[in-house]
């Protein structure tokens, strides 16, 4: 990374920090850098003293800025497209913060929730926490990834720890703020993670918005568990039925990503073999950035042969 990326990026920072009222100390718990760190690289002094020695601070670190911020080192070719999906999951969202509601947003893989919660994030960074649920996460472990976005210590047992969160968060309302937490792919969340939400909630409801997203997975998985009458999931169903919201379906011809593309053969190739957004944004930037750089048209020969596929 040359100097004058660096120093956009220590620009786009003011500005990101002016914009959301937001301190230097708040950023750097809300990236996870060090917060000496965030200070040197505002003042412009790049290197520090280690030991004997000075050395730079690297450049991942103004990388995490800049992902933090939402801003492009290198031009990406991907801009954002609002799509059905992304207007309907964007809408959820802001409704949800500003009245504390509870909401589920089921949607097919590659829709954009991911790409759309992140974005919601950024654009409120003292609100608005994401937790991404893990395919291996238990209860614990969800609860301390909690802790860490929220800022509270854990406490002996998780009925204790879930109190002093919602003590936070209620503090953070009473303060102004209008708190959100998101549960991203929390169709991994397993029946004990499931049945906590339902407590979550009843310390929350109107104070702090609360939205899992997932696929239909998700809520698969619940209903299985109300056959089964499950221990809490009755309760956690009467508290979320009338907050689900399904998305459209992905329209998997792309016009709204590929109308700036005049190849007819590239057209029916993105769409034969990607399934949704995501797949198309993985095929699309690598390809975009190494046309430019080697200044070869982007056909369906050129992608062909960035992702080793036969050409035709």
């Amino acid at each position: 990374m040359n100097t004058e990326q660096k120093n956009l990026i220590v620009t786009a920072l003011d500005e990101y920090l002016a914009l959301h009222n937001m301190s230097a100390n708040d950023f750097a718990k809300k990236s996870g850098i060090n917060s000496s760190y965030i200070s040197n690289i505002r003042s412009g002094t790049w290197i520090l003293k280690s030991g004997t020695k000075m050395v730079e601070i690297a450049d991942k670190y103004f990388d995490m800025i800049a992902g933090q911020i939402g801003y492009n080192v290198e031009k990406s070719g991907w801009d954002v497209i609002p799509t059905s999906q992304f207007k309907r999951i964007l809408a959820t969202l802001e409704d949800a913060k500003e009245y504390g509601y509870t909401n589920v947003i089921i949607g097919e893989t590659g829709s954009g929730k991911s790409f759309v919660s992140d974005i919601f994030a950024r654009n409120y960074p003292l609100d608005c926490f994401v937790i991404t649920v893990g395919s291996q996460d238990n209860i614990t472990d969800l609860i301390e990834k909690l802790c860490e976005r929220v800022g509270v210590p854990q406490e002996k047992t998780k009925s204790r720890t879930l109190r002093y969160v919602a003590k936070k968060l209620r503090a953070m309302r009473l303060d102004g703020h209008k708190p959100m937490i998101i549960f991203d792919e929390a169709e991994y969340m397993k029946a004990p993670a499931l049945c906590n939400m339902k407590e979550l909630y009843d310390s929350l409801n109107g104070i702090c918005a609360i939205v899992l997203m997932g696929t239909e997975q998700l809520t698969r998985h619940i209903d299985k568990m109300l056959k089964k009458n499950r221990d809490g999931i009755p309760q956690l169903m009467r508290r979320i039925k009338f907050g689900i919201r399904i998305l459209p379906t992905i329209d998997r011809t792309f016009k709204q990503f590929l109308n700036g593309l005049n190849d007819p053969a590239l057209v029916k190739f993105l769409c034969e073999n990607c399934n949704n957004y995501g797949e198309l944004h993985d095929v699309l930037v690598p390809a975009m950035r190494e046309a430019e750089r080697t200044g070869n048209p982007l056909t369906e020969n050129f992608i062909r042969t960035i992702f080793n596929m036969p050409k035709i």
